[in-house]
């Protein structure tokens, strides 16, 4: 999930100006005047506070996932004769704070009433108790599986989303074609595509940045444990200590570092460049033939929606083959919003099978309803195709004791810092022991 922002709607600003002319009226009145404008303050219209991101884009660029999304709140507001207020923040630079911490300072301070929120971000509010069960929502019915597993904290499911959010590699398949090779799904194939590409004058063949290298991480840690074992049973012995993350996590940070020693990943660059503004450029000038991001960004102009050469999605490397990362993004209710019981009637709207069929068709995304499906465009049938096989990890799971996430995004950037993999490794050792002595 990128920050976004949204600029104040006519609507809106009509609005504004509506509650300026009556206090100018009210001003110059005498009681009746007074009846009269409590009786307005009655009829007017609720307003539920939305804190969400908003994607830099260029000037003239269309942002098709912020449309999609607009279409769904405006079904929310027709129909319950409610006004949502955009609040929002964009980071300018690796300096900034986050969304992330933003939105985290935001809702435990009870400031908005409705949030898209993180993987990270849902398991903290929902453990600390500030986000509405919304288990009892029409819509939720509708979900899947997958979406339950991932924002169920603490027996309640805290947070929905309009898309399943899926991370691939993106592909230039004609430098692939260029250079004699078949697009990777192992490991070890996919360093010997690097290995070519560094020898024939590509100066860096991964562009990265400071957000999305865990997800190699994930597609080798964990495409056993939900692809080829007992899942359940494998989380009940990381939960217990019986397993350690770290144990897992070892393989794919490993193949980070050889990226890194081989000059496959600039770390230096990964480390404050933020998604797609850092390596994006690059990509689309074809000076880099792989990059990383979410499914969304194959469809807007706004990210790799319009390629002058042809581009695949493809999973991550495994050894299990070509593997989608799924960390979830949810809007979450505040548990003690101004506006809560409002702000989740919008929600049930927004994330209702009418209004994620209007979101999925618009934004051509995985709904996340196991009653809505829409084709994908073909650079992202290759990433499909395994989802649709059920192949695939999880990047976040409300499950595991240990944030996934957030934290495996955090101990990456301490490895593109400098520290030695046996140091990253410690810090999940850490994470592990803290998180069991807090049950």
């Amino acid at each position: 999930m990128k920050n976004r922002g949204k600029g104040i709607s006519g609507k809106r600003i009509a609005a504004c100006l509506a509650g300026i002319a009556v206090l100018a009226l009210t001003a110059c009145g005498g009681k009746d005047d007074l009846n009269n404008l409590i009786k307005a303050e009655d009829e007017e219209e609720h307003v539920v506070n939305m804190f969400s991101p908003m994607e830099k884009t260029a000037p003239d660029a269309e942002n098709v996932a912020r449309s999609a999304s607009d279409l769904t709140v405006a079904m929310a507001e027709e129909a319950l004769g409610v006004t949502v207020a955009y609040k929002t923040y964009t980071a300018e630079d690796h300096q900034d704070k986050t969304y992330d911490e933003v939105a985290l300072d935001r809702a435990r301070n009870d400031m908005d009433d409705l949030y898209l929120l993180n993987p990270d971000t849902v398991l903290a509010l929902g453990e600390e108790g500030k986000l509405m069960d919304l288990s009892g929502l029409d819509s939720a019915k509708n979900l899947r599986e997958i979406i339950r597993t991932a924002n169920t904290v603490d027996g309640k499911l805290v947070a929905i989303p309009q898309e399943v959010v899926a991370y691939g590699l993106f592909v230039n398949v004609d430098m692939f074609r260029q250079h004699g090779l078949e697009l990777p799904h192992t490991p070890e194939e996919f360093l010997e595509c690097c290995r070519v590409f560094r020898e024939n004058g590509v100066e860096t063949p991964v562009g990265a940045n400071r957000w999305w290298l865990e997800t190699f991480v994930f597609a080798q840690a964990y495409a056993d444990l939900y692809n080829g074992g007992d899942t359940e049973a494998e989380i009940a012995a990381l939960n217990s200590g019986e397993a350690r993350y770290s144990d897992y996590m070892r393989p794919g940070f490993e193949f980070l570092q050889e990226m890194i020693d081989l000059g496959y990943i600039d770390a230096g660059k990964a480390l404050v460049s933020e998604a797609i503004e850092g390596e994006g450029a690059d990509f689309l000038a074809q000076k880099t033939p792989i990059v990383m991001a979410y499914w969304g960004a194959a469809n807007t102009e706004t990210a790799y929606g319009k390629t002058d050469f042809e581009m695949q999605v493809i999973g991550f490397p495994s050894s299990r083959g070509q593997m989608p990362v799924m960390p979830m993004t949810g809007f979450g209710v505040g548990a003690n919003a101004a506006h809560r019981e409002d702000a989740a009637r919008v929600l049930d709207i927004m994330v209702s099978d009418e209004a994620l069929r209007v979101y999925s068709e618009t934004n051509r995304v995985i709904s996340p309803s196991k009653n809505v499906s829409v084709e994908c465009v073909p650079a992202l049938k290759p990433l499909n195709d395994r989802i649709e096989e059920g192949i695939y990890v999880l990047g976040s799971n409300a499950g595991m004791q240990v944030e996934q996430w957030g934290n495996t995004c955090l101990i990456v950037r301490r490895l593109l810092e400098g520290a030695t993999v046996e140091e990253c490794m410690a810090e999940f050792d850490r994470l592990q022991e803290e998180a069991r002595n807090s049950q």
